[in-house]
């Protein structure tokens, strides 16, 4: 008889790779819950980052990890901890969101701590991330969105092959306000686009 899967247990699988390790968090670890909150609350991610729910405390923190992992169990998203791959340090967070088998689509999203900015970070876990969801995963387009003016995302999803497609015109909110809205760069790559 095959055991029930714990309950925090995910269909995705680790990704390793270019010196990281992608793993899903666990809101039931306090490092993980405390280093999802530095993420959240660090100036730079508020500065063009409005997260539809806040992320201000540990609760909320670890309320927003259990619905990534709900999403993850529903096979709708997935939540990595972007870790040094010798230290196990995290360094930042990636995720696939918005996964629709049907149109084999999902979009990505990334952030980096602090500590760790400036060393290929977010390009290295977005095409580790962008190789895996393309061929392993079965989608055919991933969409990226940032804020217009946040230069170093927009050169992350070029170097990723991420091609910009356009304006998204008041699609996100304002910084720190869910009371007005600013518009976002659309980025995409297909699974045929060359690499």
């Amino acid at each position: 008889m095959t055991e029930a899967p714990a309950p925090h247990a995910t269909p995705f699988p680790d990704l390793h790779g270019d010196g990281l390790r992608l793993r899903p968090w666990d809101a039931e670890r306090d490092t993980d819950a405390e280093t999802f909150l530095r993420g959240y609350s660090d100036p730079e991610f508020r500065r063009w980052n409005t997260p539809i729910t806040p992320v201000d405390d540990l609760d909320a923190a670890r309320t927003a990890l259990r619905k990534r992992a709900e999403a993850a169990r529903n096979g709708t998203g997935v939540s990595y901890c972007v870790e040094d791959a010798v230290s196990g340090t995290p360094l930042g967070h990636i995720g696939v969101s918005r996964i629709d088998r049907a149109l084999r689509s999902g979009c990505v999203g990334y952030w980096v701590l602090p500590e760790a900015r400036g060393r290929g970070v977010a390009t290295r876990a977005l095409a580790l991330t962008a190789r895996w969801a393309l061929t392993d995963l079965g989608l055919h387009r991933l969409e990226l969105d940032h804020a217009v003016g946040h230069e170093a995302s927009c050169k992350v999803a070029e170097r990723c092959g991420f091609r910009y497609e356009g304006t998204l015109r008041g699609s996100i909110f304002e910084a720190g306000r869910r009371d007005a809205f600013r518009d976002a760069h659309l980025h995409a790559r297909l699974a045929t686009d060359p690499v």
